[in-house]
């Protein structure tokens, strides 16, 4: 009688979409992280292949579910848009993400940060920047080699894969998108919008009042 041997199974590894922290420790770590990541969507929203994420889990290696990081936000280029539990790197072409930011809470812990920067410079981020709304702290950190390396100059700084520009001034960080517009919350947004329809509206009124038709323009 001959005995088949049935091929072991490996028993499939859960990696979990959460560690169990919350996404900020206050309302303006918060306002930050969305203030950013929103923009960088807005900067990007014409590109497929930019996939931008806030407090979303990262793995990049696989099978060690203890090996990850959920940075406040996190930019991949070569990696399309879409929702995702969590970023597998091995399921991404293995492309870590490039730019990461890190806004900072008095909860935040000088050893939990070093650990941090230890994990981003050993899986491949290429920019890391951190910021702190509380003293209006910015420090920047650019791979060279297989290193980071502080950037010296920061206020004026251009990011080389995202093109924006961060501004300090004595109350607060400005963020420019390429082309020179600000970085803006999304009540901001909101009130800018309404001040162009309002500039219309008003324009309008303008030229019903001279009895000009638009619809004849």
């Amino acid at each position: 009688m001959v005995q088949q041997l049935t091929p072991e199974t490996k028993p499939e590894i859960i990696y979990p979409d959460s560690d169990g922290k919350t996404m900020s420790d206050n309302t303006k770590q918060y306002q930050w992280i969305v203030k950013i990541k929103e923009n960088l969507e807005i900067l990007f929203a014409e590109n497929p292949d930019v996939f931008i994420a806030g407090d979303l889990l990262w793995y990049p290696v696989e099978g060690s579910v203890k090996t990850r990081q959920s940075p406040d936000v996190m930019v991949v280029f070569g990696r399309p848009k879409g929702d995702r539990g969590s970023y597998k790197q091995w399921l991404e072409n293995n492309i870590a993400p490039q730019v990461v930011f890190e806004i900072l809470s008095p909860g935040n812990r000088t050893k939990e940060m070093a650990k941090k920067m230890l994990f981003y410079q050993r899986y491949g981020v290429e920019e890391y920047y951190i910021y702190n709304p509380d003293t209006i702290e910015l420090t920047g950190l650019i791979r060279e080699d297989e290193w980071f390396t502080a950037i010296e100059e920061i206020n004026n700084w251009v990011s080389p894969r995202l093109g924006i520009r961060f501004e300090l001034t004595a109350d607060n960080l400005e963020i420019y998108y390429p082309d020179g517009r600000k970085f803006l919350t999304s009540i901001e947004l909101n009130q800018q919008l309404e001040q162009e329809k309002q500039k219309y509206q008003d324009l309008l009124a303008k030229l019903q009042a001279k009895g000009i038709d638009i619809n004849t323009l």
